[in-house]
């Protein structure tokens, strides 16, 4: 088997902690599939101040020696590279799109959905629209614009008010109350010109189900649920997602065993999750894989609350959990995915 040149697109160029998180899932990434009889490994860190770095490491001492240069330098060794396939591992905004963008000029193969997709699913409102005309159930929701005057609530208390673009949760509050409400808009629009006030669904349960493609099929996988309890933690906010230990380093609560775990293949309410995934992966486009949050109410009905369309193939991603109980390691799905994605390689 011949080695293929892989190159690692890490960090980010707007936010030192999506830059953060990208290291710490590129990190485990480049632990777990350390193979040089088939891999040449090249990492390119971008940071928020727009600068490349090519690090022949993730550790700070080779992160710090490796010379910056700018997106003109950065493109031209690129270019010159031989990349036979890219994995990017940025999870801000223009990270997911416009520098997944820069493979498909450099005409690169890459793994995962293309920008127009990554751009469809951090719009939770247009994704909520694509969704739904697709027959997938949505809570009620209104969209308001940062310098718009704040119009009265529409919608029946409880509900959640969002940012309309943010990850991890980011400004997320459950409102009770009128008189809550005018300040988790304004915290909502703290992190994006737009805020989603949706519905509250009471809960039932709140799963995550994922679709990889295999041969032009779409492989539903094992279900993951996510501890929640109906008074004392009824929505998962960011500290039920990231943290800091006391070196200050983030860690992946969500990750722990107590707050996530595979749902049982024959547990009744798979079927039904499954079909709404499969409609939702086939409305926004989705290909190579897709990711979907489900919240299923007492009475068992599924409803959607989100899309992340991304993996970045270390143990702790959820889609590599996920196939890992559906009994596919990671380096067989690592090496699956980059196959699919060769068989697509654009004309140089």
């Amino acid at each position: 088997m011949a080695q293929l040149r892989i190159l690692h697109l890490v960090g980010s160029p707007t936010c030192s902690i999506y830059g953060e998180l990208s290291v710490l899932y590129a990190a485990g990434c480049l632990y777990a599939l350390d193979d040089p009889a088939q891999y040449e490994v090249l990492i390119a860190l971008v940071t928020p101040d727009g600068l490349w770095r090519f690090p022949v490491s993730l550790e700070r001492a080779a992160v710090d020696a490796a010379p910056a240069m700018g997106m003109a330098a950065a493109l031209a060794r690129l270019a010159q590279a031989g990349i036979d396939v890219a994995v990017p591992h940025l999870f801000c905004l223009a990270g997911m799109t416009h520098y997944r963008a820069v493979f498909d000029v450099l005409k690169i193969p890459y793994l995962g959905n293309r920008p127009l997709q990554m751009a469809l699913a951090a719009d939770k409102a247009m994704t909520r629209h694509l969704v739904a005309a697709a027959g997938v159930r949505v809570p009620a929701a209104e969209l308001l614009r940062r310098g718009d005057s704040l119009p009265p609530l529409s919608l029946s208390l409880p509900v959640v008010v969002k940012p309309n673009d943010a990850d991890n949760s980011d400004g997320l509050t459950l409102v009770y109350s009128s008189d809550a409400y005018p300040a988790a808009v304004a915290l909502a629009l703290s992190f994006s010109e737009q805020a989603l006030v949706e519905s509250f669904i009471p809960l039932g349960r709140e799963v995550r189900c994922g679709i990889v493609v295999e041969a032009g099929r779409l492989r539903l996988l094992p279900l993951e649920e996510y501890w929640l309890d109906a008074n004392a933690r009824p929505v998962r906010t960011r500290a039920d997602k990231l943290k800091r230990d006391d070196q200050q380093g983030l860690v992946l609560v969500a990750k722990e065993a107590s707050q996530a775990w595979i749902v049982p293949i024959d547990d009744p309410i798979v079927p039904a999750v499954w079909e709404a995934a499969r409609l939702c992966h086939t409305a926004l486009g989705c290909q190579q894989y897709s990711l979907f949050d489900f919240r299923l109410d007492p009475q068992g009905r599924v409803w959607f609350l989100e899309a992340g369309l991304y993996c970045s193939f270390s143990p702790k991603s959820v889609l590599v959990s996920m196939m890992a109980a559906a009994g596919t390691p990671l380096n067989v799905f690592f090496r699956t995915a980059i196959d699919n994605a060769l068989q697509v390689r654009p004309t140089r």
